[in-house]
């Protein structure tokens, strides 16, 4: 049987073999650059590249804040809430004046009404380094110009509590700890 008209890319013989690097096409020309070498291997993955989801979780219940255990146990609560787990508050304030602990996390509560400056920042942004894990501050009053530069500067993420115990992210660290969890 005699073929006339375009090649097929199958027939008695079996199908055509595959235009490779430098081969001509099943429609007659030559293979482009992008048909020869595809921009990435369908075998690996592409990185992710979409905003990580926000964890689901319901609404945060804050304490209302008449002490300074009331504002600890306020921030606690916000630690689990955003997805902390075994957070704990110890009895006695510790000297190196972190107030809370987990797995992964040291927090610190200043109930002061003064605002939080440059060198408490500092302790619990290097506490935070030595136990590898994510600082977290609170505090009742805000913090000095000196102590939100330097936490910036650092990726501590920085809270202010309001007296019905609910934090609000003041720099961007903070922001996206709240919209990410841990």
């Amino acid at each position: 049987m005699e073929r006339t008209g375009p090649a097929s890319s199958s027939g008695p013989a079996g199908p055509a073999p595959a235009a490779g690097p430098g081969r001509v096409s099943p429609g007659g020309g030559p293979r482009s650059f992008a048909e020869r070498y595809p921009a990435h291997p369908s075998h690996i993955p592409l990185p992710p590249t979409a905003p990580r989801p926000a964890p689901v979780r319901g609404a945060f219940r804050p304490v209302t804040i008449r002490t300074s255990r009331d504002a600890v146990a306020a921030a606690a609560g916000y630690l689990r809430w955003l997805g902390f787990r075994d957070v704990v508050q110890p009895e006695e304030r510790p000297v190196s004046g972190v107030d809370l602990r987990g797995p992964g996390l040291v927090a610190q509560v200043d109930p002061s009404t003064r605002p939080t400056g440059l060198r408490a920042v500092e302790c619990l942004w290097l506490n935070g380094l030595s136990a590898p894990a994510v600082s977290v501050f609170f505090s009742l009053a805000g913090y000095t110009p000196e102590a939100r530069s330097r936490a910036t500067e650092v990726g501590l993420p920085l809270f202010v509590l309001d007296l019905t115990g609910t934090p609000q992210p003041v720099n961007g660290a903070a922001d996206e700890l709240t919209a990410g969890g841990p």
